[in-house]
């Protein structure tokens, strides 16, 4: 069961939750709709935007795309420059060796946020290579998605 985040004397944007396990999170970049998912039934469906570069596989640092592939919520930032963030375990060996074949860096700090804190986004797919929803909608993702969480990406 999902744990409940609850944070006495803190900010309304800790929200708890008490339904379903997330189990899986299913991200179609092409469609712009992230499902959360308990085993095959949907529970929140969300749209988004990516980063500068949308279409494509993260290849090296700085192309401004979002990964492909299979990850897992690896951390929660409840202090991100964005309106929470949890970080997605890009990048794997496989990131890591394609990178290393073009002689650059995969990069990597992958995340699904919320909104800049202190300048609003600039236009749709603003990011460099995260996926950014609303910021209501990041309090119910935070709440609901535990580490260790699986997440795919798709094209």
């Amino acid at each position: 069961m999902a744990a409940t985040l609850a944070v006495a004397g803190c900010s309304t944007r800790f929200k708890g939750y008490d339904g379903p396990e997330v189990t899986s999170i299913v991200v179609n970049k092409g469609e712009r709709n992230m499902y959360l998912l308990y085993n095959e039934q949907v529970l929140k469906q969300y749209r988004f935007d990516l980063g500068f570069a949308p279409t494509g596989d993260k290849k090296i640092e700085g192309d401004g795309k979002t990964p492909e592939g299979t990850y897992l919520i690896n951390r929660r930032n409840p202090n991100s420059s964005f309106h929470l963030s949890l970080g997605i375990s890009y990048p794997n060996s496989k990131d890591i060796a394609e990178a290393k074949a073009l002689g650059k860096s995969p990069g990597g700090e992958i995340f699904i946020h919320g909104q800049p804190n202190l300048i609003p986004a600039k236009g749709p797919d603003w990011t460099a290579g995260c996926i950014a929803v609303k910021n209501r909608e990041i309090e119910q993702i935070y709440a609901m998605v535990d580490i260790g969480t699986l997440i795919t990406l798709r094209a």
